[in-house]
């Protein structure tokens, strides 16, 4: 059985250029109640999913940048989530 080489669209890698969006997504769920070491488990990549990509990426070595720009991408959008639910703490004892 032959393998087809899958084609990553250019459009999909511009997906990747606002994490400030899901962030704001995922503090808007914060802020309602959900718990912040949830949403942390939530938006980061998880070690047995990262294997897989890693795999995936040995097999198909055009998906690479893919799965690298995906795994920086979910770093940026919780680092941001980070700044905003220290901030909301940071105002929360101000007050």
């Amino acid at each position: 059985m032959a393998t087809q080489t899958q084609i990553v669209p250019p459009a999909l890698f511009t997906d990747f250029e606002l994490p400030q969006r899901e962030a704001a997504f995922f503090y808007g769920l914060f802020l309602r109640g959900h718990s912040p070491e949830e949403l942390r488990r939530d938006i980061a990549v998880p070690p047995v999913v990262m294997a897989k990509w890693r795999r995936e990426a040995e097999r198909q070595p055009e998906l690479r940048d893919l799965f690298v720009r995906m795994i920086d991408y979910r770093r940026d959008v919780l680092a941001i989530f980070d700044t905003l639910v220290g901030s909301e703490r940071q105002a929360t004892r101000v007050q």
